[in-house]
Parts: C-alpha cells; structure tokens; sequence
C-alpha cells in the first residue's frame, strides 16, 4: 500500500477483506454444512461479494493502481461463479418436434395470506400457465386444498394423495406410469417425483422444496435481527437441508431413468447443497441457455438464484427463461429440453 493515501488505505483494506471472503467461498461447495455450518452461510452472499469485487476493481482500474490485480484476480480465480451468476447465451424460443418444456414455480400458496395486494394472483397464475403451456410443470407450495385444474393434464398430488404431504405437484402433458413421495422428517417440506413416458423414452422428474431459512426480506424487519441469530438460524437450515438432500440422492441412485430436477433449494449455486443434488451427470438448465442475472427470488439486496431446473446431460438444452412477473416472492423459470 505504499504511496496511497489514508482514504485508498482504507479502502484498500475493505477490498481485502471483500477479496478474501470471496476466495473462501470458493471451497464451501466441498464442506458438509454438517461440519461446518457457519461457514456454509457465506454461500448466501456470493452474488453480493461478485458484485463488491467487481465495484473495487473498477474503482483502481480508473485510477491506474496496481491494487486492482487483487479482485481481478480472485474473479478471474471464481470466473465459473460468474457464470453461475450472470449469463450472455441466446436461446431461440422455436420448439422443434422433438422437444419439450420444463417449468418449475414456487407458486407460495396462491398468496392464501394476501402478501401481494392483487385480489385475483390465483387466477393471474393459473392464466400465465395457461398462455405458457409447459408439458411438465413443477409446483412448489401448492395448496392441494385450494387446487387448480389444467386440462391436458395428467398430475400426482394435484388433489391430496393419501400418505404424501402436500406442498409440491406435477402436472405433465405425457402418461405418468408411476410417482412417489420423498417424507422429509421434522419438517413439512418433502420430494415428490413422477416417471413419465414420452415416446419411447422414460423419464423421472423430481420436484422438491428444501427446507427454508426463514430469513426475512424486509429490510427494517432484517434490520433487528442480530448477526448471531442469523448465523445460528441458516446454519441449521443449510444442516437439515443436508439430510433432505441425502434422503434425495439416496432415492435417485435405484433409478436408472433419465432425471429432471427441479424445485426450491433454498440455497444457492455455490453451496454445498447445490454441488450434491447436480452431481457429475446433471447440468444446470440456466447455465447452459440462460440470460442475464437469472434471478427466481425476490430479495432486495442482490440478485438470488434459488430455483432450478437440473437436467440429465444426455438432454440438449435448447432454451431457459426466467419470468419476471410478480405472482408470488419466487419468479417461474422454464426450460426447453430435447434428447438427440
């Protein structure tokens, strides 16, 4: 730091503390937050640390400092961070013959408790799937005693199955052969999965919501919370999210069917969570298709990537699109897939 003045010194500083947290965030995906869960909820302010980052490099690049090299390089050491975060494809929205549209939503109970001022979210959502048309659609809190109907649809749990908590459905324009439930225990979040018959193919697709942090988004409420409380809330989360995730991969390892993964992680593309349930054999539909930050939750402070549709890498992902139309706190993403 030698020849800046106090003010760059200071500033020098808080870009290194920005810088190495981002760096230590690179090896949360590696970490159980069984282990070590108060580390673990660093994953949830990477986008902001990008951003931070990206803010001081610009900042003494202008000023044609050295110090630049220093969030340069921790960027450029993440740059598949950045690619997680924000996204420069095109993706054409002609479908071929052969292809097939996933959509996946956190429809946050048809707004059952009037978060949003609009009277009619219920009919407003149910109009959007219908303008949509997805040949699957995965729905996360889903009131199974306040339900919709889709013609052209099959569905498992649409209407409460017996044994199965309600919560998630699938809906799909193909023959479903056969569907189950993920329980998750203490909780009232759970899997569900359907295996579905498109031509001469067979195909699973699993829809879940993980467990929630409960983190509040407004911003005077999040304000009284004490850092403390924070850490000892999400670092519990992000531990039971673990089992949830284990339970689930458990269930998919006696399949043998291509597999879709869609749902609400709750968490984000650089945790631990997010690394387990993609694995080696399934690619993130945004990653491979999407535009822009991609942002499906609506939280003030930074664009959040909570939502995702996974897809076995047997498929060709031909297009994604995140939704930006305010029917609930998550937005939908919809992907069009194809098998070559």
């Amino acid at each position: 730091m030698k020849g800046l003045k106090l003010g760059s010194k200071i500033i020098f500083v808080i870009n290194s503390l920005v810088a190495f947290l981002l760096l230590t965030s690179y090896i949360l995906p590696y970490i159980p937050p069984k282990s070590f869960a108060s580390l673990s909820v660093l994953s949830l302010g990477v986008p902001l640390l990008i951003i931070l980052n990206g803010v001081f490099f610009m900042y003494w690049l202008l000023r044609v400092k050295k110090q630049m090299l220093l969030s340069l390089v921790v960027l450029l050491l993440g740059w598949n961070y950045i690619n997680s975060m924000y996204k420069f494809s095109y993706s054409s929205d002609d479908i071929g013959t052969s292809d097939f549209s996933v959509m996946s939503f956190n429809v946050r109970l048809f707004n059952k408790f009037g978060w949003l001022p609009e009277p009619t979210v219920k009919e407003d959502i149910l109009n959007f799937i219908n303008t949509e048309q997805p040949d699957i659609l995965c729905l996360q809190e889903y009131r199974t005693g306040d339900p919709i109907d889709l013609d052209g649809y099959y569905n498992f749990n649409a209407r409460h199955v017996e044994g199965v908590k309600s919560g998630q459905t699938i809906f799909s324009k193909f023959p479903i052969i056969n569907s189950g439930s993920l329980e998750f225990p203490n909780t009232s979040n759970n899997a569900i999965f359907v295996d579905i018959v498109k031509q001469r193919d067979t195909i699973r697709v699993y829809t879940f919501h993980l467990q929630s942090s409960g983190i509040e988004t407004d911003v005077e409420k999040l304000k009284k919370e004490t850092s403390s409380h924070l850490f000892k809330q999400v670092g519990a989360t992000f531990k039971a999210q673990q089992g949830q995730v284990e339970l689930f991969l458990e269930h998919k390892s006696k399949s043998n069917y291509k597999t879709i993964v869609t749902g609400d992680f709750n968490n984000t593309a650089y945790s631990y969570i997010y690394r387990k349930v993609k694995g080696e054999d399934l690619k993130d539909a945004f990653e491979a298709a999407g535009n822009g930050f991609g942002r499906t939750y609506d939280f003030k402070f930074f664009p959040m990537r909570i939502d995702f549709i996974l897809a076995d890498k047997a498929f060709a992902v031909n297009s994604f699109k995140t939704f930006d139309v305010k029917l609930s706190d998550h937005y939908p993403i919809k992907t069009t897939l194809s098998l070559p």
